[in-house]
């Protein structure tokens, strides 16, 4: 039989971190609309979302402070993305609850 490898309390805290600030419907909106483009601007955010500005700027500095969102400066425009790809599989896994 297989031994299981120790947990790492600090590997879980940083996932337990990162699954809080996606624990929001509209951020997890956000992710997977990032999932389908690979970089959007907040007016591209929120016009997708139909939600204010105000609401979108405030998701995704939570998303970017968790680590869990890239943000690149082109001019005036600040492009959002996602930093870590197979935070799309949680995405995935959530939409199969919900359909089951």
């Amino acid at each position: 039989m297989k031994k299981k490898p120790a947990l790492d309390l600090q590997k879980l805290e940083t996932a337990a971190s990162k699954l809080r600030a996606m624990a929001h419907p509209m951020r997890i909106a956000i992710i997977d609309l990032l999932t389908d483009n690979k970089k959007l601007t907040v007016t591209e955010i929120y016009e997708n979302l139909n939600i204010e500005q105000a609401s979108a700027s405030h998701h995704l500095n939570i998303l970017k402070n968790k680590g869990i969102l890239d943000s690149k400066r082109d001019g005036k425009m600040i492009f959002y993305s996602l930093k870590i790809i197979t935070l799309t599989q949680v995405i995935d896994c959530i939409n199969q609850c919900v359909e089951a």
